[in-house]
């Protein structure tokens, strides 16, 4: 009984205290607030001046140009090493010897 007692108390605890309300904000506050807040976040756009869309499609097409200069020039090294395969030659070479002893 003394422990489901103790247990009651503890549970009746308050566990969440409530701050106290702040004072209310006057509107020039606010607007001071707000005002600060605008100016610190587009500070940077004002220090960098942002890519113009000629530039974006310039850079995209010089990526698919270079992109595509790559993928060219990796697929003729793939012709060229099957084209020139040695094991291939050898195996062609062995079979026309062996159709020629029959």
């Amino acid at each position: 009984i003394a422990a489901c007692w103790a247990l009651l108390q503890w549970s009746t605890v308050p566990s969440f205290v409530a701050l106290k309300p702040r004072e209310a904000v006057t509107d020039l506050e606010a607007n001071l607030r707000i005002a600060s807040v605008v100016t610190a976040g587009s500070l940077p756009l004002s220090i960098e001046q942002p890519a113009t869309a000629y530039d974006s499609v310039v850079s995209m097409l010089q990526s698919w140009l270079i992109g595509g200069s790559l993928m060219l020039i990796i697929f003729a090294a793939v012709l060229v090493a099957a084209t020139a395969n040695p094991l291939t030659k050898r195996r062609a070479e062995i079979l026309s010897q062996v159709e020629n002893e029959r």
